[in-house]
């Protein structure tokens, strides 16, 4: 049996052109493991980005992301509001994450794009691998192009360095933090 979740789609030949991120059909993530035993997922809610993809010369397409650091999630209010915090990413300062791309490179579906993520005060260079995931013409008349992407950080390079020493050795958050990325983006018209 095929259901609308797994139908098949036409490909768009060339998606070259501008994009919007379609905010509600894409997910901003991360994981971080707490207490060294167990890991802890959270997302950002409100976030903003466009791309400008070029398939016959990639190292000219572009990203720009702004993320709402206050729209963090995690399924705890408490470890929601210590994120918010001055412990970490204290909001009332910098209440945005950005992300810009500096190069764009591809290789068939894959796409890896290294840029400046901003957290804080703090640049720092960061590379991306995406799998381009799909692309199709929805029901709307949108041309929709979908990505998946992770990347490891260490927050302490952002500044992000509260943590709790643990009784039993280790530390309560760990330094490394996977990134992934989720991405539904609309051809603009």
């Amino acid at each position: 049996m095929t259901t609308g979740f797994d139908a098949p789609t036409t490909a768009i030949d060339d998606i070259s052109g501008d994009y919007t991120l379609d905010v509600s059909h894409s997910r901003l993530g991360f994981v971080a493991r707490h207490a060294m035993v167990t890991k802890v997922r959270g997302q950002f809610g409100a976030f903003t980005g466009t791309a400008h993809i070029d398939e016959a010369n990639p190292s000219s397409s572009k990203v720009d992301l702004s993320i709402d650091v206050t729209s963090v999630e995690t399924g705890s209010a408490d470890r929601d509001g210590h994120l918010k915090s001055g412990d970490f990413f204290d909001t009332e300062t910098y209440p945005n994450i950005t992300f810009v791309s500096t190069d764009v490179a591809r290789s068939g579906n894959d796409w890896t794009i290294t840029g400046d993520l901003t957290i804080k005060d703090v640049s720092k260079p960061v590379t991306i691998e995406f799998e381009q995931t799909g692309s199709a013409q929805d029901p709307f008349g949108n041309v929709r192009v979908g990505f998946e992407g992770e990347t490891t950080i260490n927050r302490k390079d952002w500044g992000l360095t509260w943590n709790a020493a643990l009784e039993t050795g280790g530390v309560l958050v760990s330094e490394k933090i996977k990134l992934e990325f989720d991405i539904s983006a609309i051809r603009n018209a």
